[in-house]
């Protein structure tokens, strides 16, 4: 009987132990207090109030045992700042997008969006099902950081335009906001990509500097009022069809977490990645609907002879971006092999599913 009381006391502790990180209450000496500088306005929509609940579950999680105090772009470092701050020490954590850092680590756009690429379903099943997640930490390493995904804005629009685009033609010479890979692509075609931070965007078209802007989808562009300086908004996906929200984490920081608090730091970074999805597909459709109905934008599709000339430069620009960068190869050859393999399924399931949805409308 004694024994049989002193295992069960032991299992019970066991068990206390493993569900410690999510209930425990935190002494005030072991509290962990971190920094996250983040490339969003403060409480932006989505992507800034995407970083606050990152901060806020890991508080949760960790029972009160690890804060994390927000700051957003400006407020610590600048907008594009983000992945130096955190890899030197100057915070702890960040949250951006890796496109961001494309002339310092090019492999890094992998990890945000490809041009013609995977959706939102298939880019986290590469992520987490896949090598992505793996080939992520090994690029990372060698920066001192380590990486999450923590949000996705699923499928992006093709942006604002000033003017209607017609044809090719229309394309030439025209200045657009357009990041990472997509934006090397418009290059290609005739066009000047330009990277600057979102907050930047509506003073750049209103001045002229920017002809037209890639943003994020309805319910961001709607917060930043960008239908005021472009009427014609594009609806043709092909430069984001999924984009990543990256935290990065100092890797040393990160070592001298206690086990439990990397879990808690790996859970919340899942949760609030799934959250952040749940509230774009829904934000998304209620913003599009005002910017229509109440603002008048008119929606356009990117002509033909627009999309197959994007979609040959981009198998030019991804095939000389993986020639050319060792890095930038292993990451892409797993990328490529991945969407090659679940495409198969998303063919023939979820695509002819919408395609097939359709004839609703038509009864």
């Amino acid at each position: 009987m004694q024994r049989r009381k002193f295992l069960s006391t032991l299992g019970a502790g066991a068990a206390g132990a493993v569900a410690a990180p999510f209930v425990s209450t935190a002494r005030a000496q072991d509290t962990v207090r971190w920094k996250m500088v983040t490339s969003w306005p403060k409480n932006f929509p989505a992507l800034g109030t995407g970083a606050n609940d990152f901060a806020k579950r890991i508080g949760e999680l960790s029972g009160g045992r690890m804060q994390v105090d927000v700051y957003g772009a400006g407020e610590m470092v600048p907008a594009l700042e983000v992945f130096d701050a955190v890899s030197e020490g100057t915070a702890q954590m960040g949250h951006s997008a890796s496109y961001y850092w494309r002339g310092k680590v090019p492999a890094a756009q992998y990890f945000t969006a490809v041009p013609f690429g995977m959706n939102t379903t298939e880019t986290n099943a590469w992520l987490y099902q896949g090598d992505g997640m793996k080939l992520w930490d090994e690029l990372y390493a060698g920066f001192n950081l380590k990486p999450f995904a923590v949000g996705n804005t699923g499928t992006q629009m093709a942006g604002w335009f000033k003017k209607e685009i017609n044809s090719l033609e229309d394309m030439q010479g025209l200045k657009i906001r357009l990041p990472g890979l997509a934006g090397e692509v418009m290059n290609r075609i005739g066009a000047t990509a330009l990277t600057i931070p979102g907050s930047e965007i509506f003073t750049s078209m209103q001045t002229g500097v920017l002809d037209a802007a890639d943003w994020v989808g309805p319910y961001n562009d709607l917060a930043f009022g960008l239908y005021q300086v472009a009427e014609y908004y594009y609806t043709s996906a092909w430069n984001e069809p999924s984009a990543i929200l990256e935290g990065t984490v100092n890797l040393d920081a990160w070592k001298a977490l206690p086990d439990d608090l990397k879990v808690v730091v790996s859970e919340a970074a899942r949760s609030a990645n799934l959250a952040m999805i749940d509230e774009f597909t829904l934000r998304n459709a209620e913003a599009l609907e005002t910017l229509v109905d109440e603002h008048g934008v008119k929606l356009r599709s990117l002509p033909d002879d627009v999309l197959e000339a994007l979609a040959e430069a981009s198998q030019t620009v991804l095939a000389e971006q993986a020639a050319g960068d060792p890095a930038s190869k292993k990451i892409f050859d797993s990328y490529q092999a991945f969407q090659q393999q679940v495409r198969r399924f998303t063919d023939i399931g979820e695509f002819a599913y919408l395609k097939n949805r359709a004839m609703v409308d038509k009864g």
